[in-house]
C-alpha cells in the first residue's frame, strides 16, 4: 500500500467526522478493541497520557509533548482533526508521520480488517489503530493522545491512560454525548481508569461529583492543586504564572494568543508534573513552553494587513476568540472576517460575541465538507446583528475578497470551522 493507496482505503470508510448522522450507533469499543489486540495491543506498549475536554485540549496536547520532550522523552502525540494534510494527527516529538510510514501503518490495520467477522471500522478507528501501532513500532517513551469525541466510547479509550486529562466541560456535540452538561462530563470522565492521575481543569462543583465517582486514583483540581495564578499579555504571546502541587513557576513566557492559552498551560504542565510524580525544573518548564505552537488557534500568519487564523467552531471558542481579539488586537478596530460553519451551529449564536462595529465586512463561505451550513444562512444571521455580510462560493474566493477588499490597517479574521481555516491556510501563508 503506497500513501495514494491509504487515503483511498480511508475514504472508503465511513467517516463521522463528515457524516454525523450514524456516529451514537458507531461509539462502540468492541471493533477497535478487536483489531488492536489482532495487532498484539500496541496502545499498551507505553504509558499514556490521555486528554479529552469541550475546548482547548488540542492545545494542552501540544503543550504536554513539548513538556514531556523537553524532559528527554520520545514522545508520539496523537491529535484530531488536521488542518492541511491528515499526517498532522500523527508525530513524533513535533513531526507529522512520513506519507511512507503513514501508508505502512495504514496498510497494516487493512490487512486485518477482513479478519473483522464482516464488521467495517470507521475512518477515526483506522487512524487510531495506525497511530498506536506506529507509536509501538518507532518505541515512543510515551503516547500523548487526545480524544476524538466525548471518551467514554471513544477509539482512544482502547489505552489505559496513567494521566487522565479533563480541559472543560461545555456544551457541544450535545446530540450525541448530552444533552446536558452532566451527561457530557459522565462521558468525558470514562477515560479516567483505574489508578490513573485525574487533572481536572472543570472547575463547576455540579460536575465535580461525576469525575470523583470516575476517579479511584489522585485528583488534582484547578485552583486547589494547580492553576493559572498569573496571565499578563506580553508582545507575542503571554507571560505566566503557573503553579502545581509540587512548584511554581513565575515569568514563563507563551508564544501563544489569548488568556485560554494560559489556563491550558496551567493544565499541560499539572499533566507533565502527574506523570513523572515530581515538579519539573524551570528552564525545563521555560524551554518548553518557549518553543509551542498551535496552528489555527489564534495564530497571526501575515502583517500589512493583519492576517489571523482561529478554529473558533463552537460558542465557547467563539467567545475566546472575541475576548483575545478585543485585548490582544485592539487597535484594530477594522475588521474583514471570513467565515464558514458546520450544521448543527446557530450561526447567531456563533457571531455575537464578536464586536459589530469592527467588523466591516464579514464574508461567508461553506467549509468544504458535506455537513457544510450555506453561507446565504449565516449572512442572514450577521445583517441580524448588524454586521455588513455577502457570501462566496468557496474558502478561497472569500480568502480573495477579503483581501482584495482590506486595507493595510485592517485585520483579515479567518474564523469557523477549522475547515475552513485549514483550506485558508495554504493561501494566507503564501501571500
Amino acid at each position: 500500500m503506497n500513501y495514494d493507496d491509504a487515503l483511498a482505503f480511508l475514504d472508503d470508510h465511513v467517516n463521522l467526522e463528515a457524516d454525523p448522522a450514524p456516529r451514537a450507533a458507531a461509539m462502540r469499543l468492541d471493533r477497535i478493541r478487536r483489531v488492536t489486540h489482532l495487532m498484539g495491543d500496541p496502545q499498551h506498549a507505553c504509558p499514556v497520557v490521555h486528554l479529552t475536554g469541550t475546548n482547548g485540549k488540542g492545545s494542552a496536547a501540544r503543550m504536554t509533548t513539548a513538556l514531556l520532550q523537553a524532559h528527554g522523552l520520545s514522545v508520539g502525540t496523537y491529535t484530531s482533526p488536521h488542518l492541511e494534510r491528515i499526517n498532522e494527527r500523527l508525530s513524533w516529538n513535533g513531526v507529522p508521520i512520513s506519507d511512507e510510514d503513514f501508508a505502512d501503518v495504514v496498510g497494516a490495520v487493512a490487512e486485518l480488517e477482513p479478519l473483522l467477522d464482516g464488521e467495517r471500522l470507521s475512518h477515526f478507528e483506522i487512524l487510531t489503530a495506525a497511530a498506536f501501532r506506529w507509536f509501538a513500532d518507532i518505541a515512543v517513551d510515551v503516547a500523548v493522545v487526545e480524544v476524538g469525541l466525548g471518551g467514554r466510547y471513544d477509539a482512544t479509550n482502547v489505552a489505559d491512560a496513567v494521566v487522565a486529562v479533563v480541559t472543560n466541560i461545555d456544551l457541544d456535540h450535545a446530540e450525541v454525548i448530552g444533552p446536558t452538561r452532566r451527561d457530557i462530563a459522565y462521558e468525558k470522565a470514562g477515560i479516567v481508569k483505574g489508578g490513573a492521575t485525574l487533572v481536572l481543569g472543570e472547575t463547576d462543583p455540579e460536575l465535580r461529583e461525576t469525575f470523583d465517582a470516575a476517579a479511584d486514583g489522585q485528583v488534582w483540581r484547578r485552583y486547589e492543586e494547580f492553576e493559572c495564578v498569573e496571565n499578563r499579555l506580553a508582545v507575542g504571546g503571554r507571560v505566566l504564572h503557573l503553579r502545581t502541587p509540587g512548584a511554581e513557576y513565575e515569568g514563563v513566557y507563551l508564544p501563544l494568543h489569548g488568556a485560554h492559552q494560559g489556563e491550558n498551560a496551567a493544565v499541560a504542565l499539572a499533566a507533565a508534573e502527574a506523570f513523572f510524580g515530581t515538579p519539573l525544573h524551570e528552564d525545563v518548564v521555560a524551554q518548553a513552553f518557549a518553543t509551542v505552537r498551535v496552528p489555527g488557534r489564534m495564530e497571526v500568519v501575515g502583517r500589512s494587513p493583519l492576517r489571523i487564523l482561529d478554529g473558533a467552531h463552537n460558542p465557547a471558542g467563539a467567545q475566546a476568540a472575541a475576548a483575545t481579539l478585543d485585548e490582544e488586537f485592539a487597535g484594530n478596530d477594522s475588521r474583514i472576517v471570513v467565515v464558514g460553519f458546520l450544521q448543527g451551529r446557530d450561526p447567531v449564536q456563533m457571531l455575537e460575541p464578536f464586536d459589530p462595529s469592527t467588523v466591516r465586512l464579514l464574508v461567508a463561505c461553506p467549509p468544504p465538507s458535506p455537513r457544510a451550513m450555506p453561507p446565504e444562512h449565516v449572512v442572514a444571521a450577521a445583517e441580524s446583528l448588524g454586521i455588513p455580510a455577502e457570501a462566496e462560493a468557496s474558502v478561497l474566493d472569500a480568502v480573495r475578497r477579503a483581501l482584495r477588499e482590506a486595507t493595510a490597517d485592517d485585520l483579515v479574521l479567518v474564523t469557523g470551522s477549522l475547515y475552513v481555516v485549514g483550506a485558508a491556510r495554504p493561501l494566507l501563508l503564501t501571500r
